[in-house]
């Protein structure tokens, strides 16, 4: 397993991917052979079963491009199944607390950094074929930890979560944050914008990685203008509905 986008992070640059809610393996490779750093399998608002996330992941790695999983909760064995059918990284949502921060860690990384359930008879330790003390070095190495902040007191308690070791990315979830502000759905409301540009940089003065969700060419510009590396654009059902959408549109004005 490498993990190409937390390379291309380390490089300083800026990585983009989107999230998946198809579940099917051909969508996720035409992803990646559109020349998508990494694709985000939502488990928590999606419909995919492990064995079928199984199958996304695989697909991704085939066309090089990186499978991170949203798990539906920071629970332990919801982090273990997603590591352990090879996800290259997990995305877990409402990370509120240090605490909460802490504890996807140690769920996400072996001893000694962490205590992820060990077994070596899985896709992520190729089944055996890579030697015990490998797979672990290797996958505490490579595996993305990705602190999913979705409301005002993930924003609140950002300092405190930024100080644990482990975590890669602090992504910023604009419609729960909307929710949180009181203003459900408004993402663009000046008191989300701030809060989010407040987290922004919070995360740079401590020198680590922020993700944010956007839905659109303007607001990928606005936010990587403003420091966001791990840029997930939109999701694949809303991009292949505005297209057969825009297809139509097109195409009756043609029949007029």
């Amino acid at each position: 397993m490498k993990n190409l986008t937390k390379e291309k992070l380390a490089r300083g640059e800026t990585a983009l991917g989107l999230f998946s809610k198809m579940s099917d393996a051909s969508l996720v490779e035409q992803a990646a052979l559109a020349g998508f750093d990494f694709i985000i399998i939502d488990m928590e608002h999606g419909p995919a079963s492990f064995e079928t996330a199984q199958e996304l992941v695989r697909a991704a790695e085939l066309r090089g491009m990186t499978p991170i999983i949203r798990v539906s909760d920071a629970g332990h064995a919801s982090l273990l199944r997603a590591l352990d059918i090879g996800a290259h990284g997990v995305q877990v949502p409402q990370v509120s607390t240090r605490a909460a921060a802490e504890a996807v860690v140690r769920g996400a990384k072996f001893a000694p950094q962490g205590e992820r359930g060990v077994c070596r008879y899985t896709r992520a330790a190729e089944y055996t074929n890579i030697e015990k003390s490998a797979h672990f070095a290797r996958s505490n190495a490579e595996t993305m930890v990705i602190a999913h902040i979705e409301g005002t007191e993930g924003i609140d308690n950002l300092g405190q979560i930024l100080d644990v070791a482990g975590i890669d990315v602090i992504f910023l979830g604009p419609y729960d944050l909307s929710q949180s502000c009181g203003v459900p759905g408004q993402i663009s409301h000046p008191s989300v914008v701030e809060k989010m540009q407040q987290a922004v940089k919070k995360a740079a003065a401590k020198g680590t990685i922020v993700g944010m969700f956007v839905e659109d060419l303007d607001a990928a510009r606005f936010w990587s203008r403003s420091g966001v590396r791990y840029l997930a654009y939109s999701v694949d059902v809303g991009i292949y509905y505005n297209a057969c959408r825009q297809i139509v549109e097109n195409a009756r004005k043609l029949f007029q």
